[in-house]
């Protein structure tokens, strides 16, 4: 038995996002913030899940998202953290 996605039982949209949702989402996000991801999408006036706009925000359109290559500071910290703690998941770590 497979559980049918959320975005499809509700028939909200998937796949791409368009640059007018992107839009959309930040300047929502900017005036209200975002303390309910399940009730921002209706708010927003978006057509879809809670998840998917959480997703969006936090993968690609937060604005202290770092793009780009690491620098070489960065890349030696990462090299030294691995020789370090090896394979094991590191759940929060932060560039500074």
């Amino acid at each position: 038995m497979v559980r049918t996605p959320c975005c499809e039982s509700m028939g909200l949209k998937k796949g791409s996002w368009t640059p007018e949702e992107d839009q959309i989402l930040v300047s929502h996000i900017q005036r209200h913030g975002h303390g309910n991801w399940r009730a921002l999408p209706k708010e927003a006036g978006l057509m879809r899940c809670g998840k998917s706009c959480r997703l969006r925000w936090t993968n690609y359109l937060r604005p202290d998202i770092k793009r780009g290559n690491f620098s070489k500071e960065e890349e030696e910290t990462i090299i030294k953290l691995h020789q370090l703690l090896g394979n094991r998941r590191v759940l929060f770590f932060q560039f500074h």
